[in-house]
Formats: C-alpha cells, sequence, structure tokens
C-alpha cells in the first residue's frame, strides 16, 4: 500500500445512544471525542441505531397492511404476475 494515501483504519468505540449499547469495531470514520471502555481510550463514534435497537433485528417490527394494499394489488395484477412467474 502506498503511504498517505489510505484513511487510517482502526478501532472505534460505537455508542447506540438509544439503548446506551456499546462496542468496538474497526473503522475510518474521523471523530472528534474519545471515550474509555475496558480499560482502553478509543475514539468515539454516536450512533441512535444500532442492531441492538432496530425493531427489525430485535423481532419487534410491525408490518401493516393499511386499506388492504396487498389484496387490491392481487386483484389488479394477480393473475398477470403469476402467469409471468409460471413463464
Amino acid at each position: 500500500m502506498k503511504e498517505g494515501i489510505h484513511p487510517n483504519y482502526r478501532e472505534v468505540l460505537f455508542v447506540d445512544l438509544s439503548i446506551d449499547f456499546k462496542f468496538v469495531t474497526r473503522s475510518t470514520i474521523q471523530t472528534k471525542e474519545t471515550a474509555e471502555y475496558n480499560g482502553k481510550t478509543y475514539p468515539l463514534a454516536k450512533i441512535e441505531v444500532s442492531s441492538e435497537s432496530h425493531p427489525f433485528y430485535t423481532g419487534q417490527q410491525k408490518i401493516m397492511d393499511t386499506a388492504g394494499r396487498v389484496e387490491k394489488f392481487n386483484k389488479k395484477f394477480g393473475m398477470r404476475a403469476t402467469a409471468k412467474a409460471a413463464k
């Protein structure tokens, strides 16, 4: 690798602010703050959502079909969609 052209790839502490979940991973993100974690000082990146708090990963996601849109689509395009899939 050439010197001076690549971003600084280092360990960074990410903090999920919604549930105070912390994890360390390697990143090139630029940060101005630092924080202590497990006795070591890391650059700090604050995030609002992580896999620990996102509804998709926690199983809390709800799919709502408002006004019967799926049924309306199937009624309008159901036969065409199944005919194209069979080809």
